[in-house]
């Protein structure tokens, strides 16, 4: 099979022997992760420090990608590097019109989160709904190349997809059971009551002291000068606003350090 010619803004390939335009699924799913890792980072560094500037940056990041992607996926730079990082294996070639759709849902979000937060700097829990439902489409498409997005597609289009990712359009429907063996049922319930109790056991022992206790900090030579330390840890330890409006004031300071 060999690619047709296909023009600057065609959403898709023209791939010989497909009846639909296609993007390569491969490609795709290395393009979710390399965007997945930095909406993590950038995520947990507002929540834990209550610091928005690298979401808000991220957030326009991701605005410039879906966008051009929406115009033709070839010209995306996180499609660009993930195309790059896959060069060496196969292509499997996937329907481009889901692909757009769910893309597009993708887009929406991200206007939205331009207007709210990198606009008008709000935080509260609308920007937590958001921005979880962005991370949630993201990892179920890096991590099991399920695209949520696509499966929406069929809601609002006469035309169902095809080619959808491991020809999961052509199978048959399950017609009963969860398809999972009893055995390994068994072994995920096991793995399951053996965390609980490890959680438990954790929790009993106690936090670890860290680098705040004072001996520690003695013994590497960075005994804190008087009355500097208490002060820096004050302003330090000043819940952000975000924090209040969700009601995660107690577990902000937790995760800080702070008493």
């Amino acid at each position: 099979m060999k690619k047709l010619e296909n023009s600057l803004f065609a959403f898709g390939e023209q791939v010989e022997g497909y009846p639909v335009r296609v993007v390569n699924e491969r490609m795709v799913r290395a393009a979710a992760g390399l965007l997945f890792f930095p909406a993590v980072v950038s995520f947990m560094h507002s929540f834990l420090l209550g610091n928005f500037q690298y979401t808000r940056l991220f957030i326009i990041v991701f605005l410039v990608d879906m966008t051009l992607r929406m115009l033709n996926p070839r010209w995306a730079p996180s499609m660009i590097a993930g195309g790059w990082i896959v060069r060496h294996q196969a292509p499997e070639w996937v329907g481009a019109p889901q692909k757009r759709f769910a893309w597009g849902l993708g887009l929406l979000l991200g206007l939205a989160m331009l207007y709210l937060m990198v606009f008008n700097r709000y935080m509260g829990p609308l920007n937590m709904l958001i921005c979880g439902s962005c991370l949630l489409l993201m990892f179920f498409e890096t991590a099991f190349g399920i695209c949520l997005g696509c499966k929406l597609y069929n809601l609002f289009h006469k035309e169902q997809a095809q080619l959808c990712p491991g020809g999961v359009c052509e199978l048959p429907a399950q017609k009963k059971g969860w398809g999972l063996p009893l055995p390994q049922a068994a072994v995920l319930l096991a793995f399951a009551a053996v965390l609980v109790a490890a959680k438990g056991w954790v929790d009993r022992t106690g936090p670890l002291q860290g680098f705040d206790d004072m001996a520690t900090l003695e013994e590497m030579g960075l005994k804190p000068t008087p009355g500097v330390s208490a002060e820096a840890d004050a302003e330090r330890c000043q819940v952000p606003a975000f924090a209040k409006a969700i009601g995660h004031e107690a577990q902000w300071k937790l995760h800080n350090g702070c008493s």
